[in-house]
């Protein structure tokens, strides 16, 4: 008896060639480059002992009870598990894994330095005014941004990626590096000059204020009015970790009324809708000084290419019996 593995989306073709090529799995992909519809989801799990699910599909009560009994295995095509409830699959003896490397530190490190060049040096908002045929001469006051170097930059979380950060920052950019997690880092501070700050005094601080935490329960919103009113008017705000981790009318209003600089957003609240009110006037898509990028912080090939890899790995490992390399368990 083969072993029924689903993937919910077309993945990279590293991964799928390790899983194609194992005679003890058969293999099911979603054909279409999209989103998984939930019903056509909850259909095609049925009777499948693997899923290999994407980020976008929520994995909980309702796909492990269409899967069936049989289910024993999750693998998360991604670094993050907010999609997937833990402590259902754990309940019911199902493995969850993720897909992290050092591939993806260095992707989302160089896509969250690209987001603060862009927003302090006005690129994208150069690049429109520009395309608009509005380019008429040289002049000593057009579109003036700001130098990076020199500047406070903060940085909320310092996991692997959150570290590459400042790595990156420290070694290349001539900037002061804050940071705030849960427990002070001695081996980053020592490598890199970094400062310990407690969450409000680095947001007072900073110059700008880079996100790197999951998105677990305690860190939904960790950033709304209180933590906006905080910073810089001159501060500019970048989240290439999880949408929820800023609460988005607060931001809006933060940036209406001029409290912060500007943002540079990969992730937003509502995803996939960029505004989680489309219809409202006051949205990120109409802010001159807002960069946003379509949650591609990792979109490199060689990047996803390693998540397909790791992915497949996990599940290789889970079927030889072994305990799978990126194996997550929910938190007591």
């Amino acid at each position: 008896m083969t072993t029924k593995v689903f993937i919910t989306r077309d993945i990279p073709d590293e991964g799928l060639n390790l899983l194609k090529k194992d005679k003890r799995i058969t293999l099911e992909v979603y054909e279409k480059d999209q989103k998984i519809p939930r019903r056509e989801l909850l259909k095609r799990v049925k009777g499948k002992d693997i899923i290999l699910s994407i980020l976008t599909e929520k994995m909980d009560k309702e796909v492990f009870d269409a899967a069936g009994d049989q289910l024993k295995m999750v693998a998360n095509y991604a670094v993050g598990f907010d999609n997937v409830d833990l402590k259902e699959a754990a309940k019911r003896g199902i493995a969850v894994t993720n897909a992290p490397g050092p591939e993806i530190v260095d992707s989302v490190a160089e896509h969250t330095i690209a987001l603060i060049f862009a927003l302090l040096h006005r690129i994208a908002e150069g690049d429109r005014y520009t395309r608009a045929g509005k380019y008429k001469s040289w002049g000593p006051k057009l579109m003036l941004g700001t130098d990076l170097i020199g500047k406070k930059v903060g940085i909320i979380g310092t996991g692997n990626i959150g570290s590459g950060v400042v790595q990156r920052l420290h070694d290349g950019f001539g900037v002061k590096i804050l940071y705030n997690d849960i427990k002070k880092d001695p081996k980053l501070e020592k490598g890199t000059d970094a400062t310990y700050r407690s969450k409000m005094q680095l947001l007072k601080e900073a110059d700008i204020v880079s996100l790197h935490v999951p998105l677990l329960p305690s860190t939904k919103h960790l950033i709304s009015t209180k933590e906006l009113k905080a910073m810089k008017k001159t501060a500019f705000l970048i989240n290439t970790s999880r949408g929820a981790i800023v609460h988005e009318k607060a931001l809006l209003k933060a940036l209406k009324n001029g409290e912060i600089a500007g943002a540079g957003l990969d992730v937003y609240e509502c995803e996939p809708l960029i505004d989680c009110d489309p219809k409202d006037n006051l949205a990120l898509r109409n802010m001159e000084n807002v960069v946003l990028t379509p949650h591609t912080a990792s979109a490199t090939i060689r990047t996803r290419q390693a998540m397909s890899r790791t992915a497949a790995e996990n599940i290789l490992a889970f079927l030889d019996g072994k305990k799978p390399p990126n194996a997550v368990k929910p938190k007591k």
